[in-house]
Formats: structure tokens, C-alpha cells, sequence
């Protein structure tokens, strides 16, 4: 199983300079670059987490 990326991309909206983090067709919009990358960051750790779980359960 390959956990799907995660992606933050500047996005302009409305004249104003937004960030958007993305995991496959989801995706969640900050309006400061710090919250959408420690926002990513505790989603990734979280996939890493969930993905280690599922492997010992095994």
C-alpha cells in the first residue's frame, strides 16, 4: 500500500495569496503558508502512523 502524497500549492484567490494542501482529490485551503504546512505535516505523520498500525495488525 502507497500512501498518497501530499502537496501544498500557492493558490490566487481573489486578488489574495492563499495556500492549498492536497491529498488526491481532497484538498483543504489556509490563508497563511505556517498553517497549511504544519497542517500537512500532522497529516503526514498521521499516514505514516495509520499506515504502521495496519502493517502489525497484520
Amino acid at each position: 500500500m502507497s500512501s498518497p502524497s501530499i502537496v501544498i500549492e500557492p493558490l490566487l484567490q481573489r486578488g489574495k495569496l492563499h495556500w492549498q494542501v492536497r491529498m488526491g482529490r481532497r484538498c483543504l485551503t489556509f490563508h497563511h503558508e505556517q498553517a497549511a504546512r504544519a497542517f500537512a505535516a500532522q497529516l503526514h505523520m498521521r499516514l505514516l502512523w495509520l499506515h504502521e498500525l495496519s502493517n502489525g495488525e497484520r
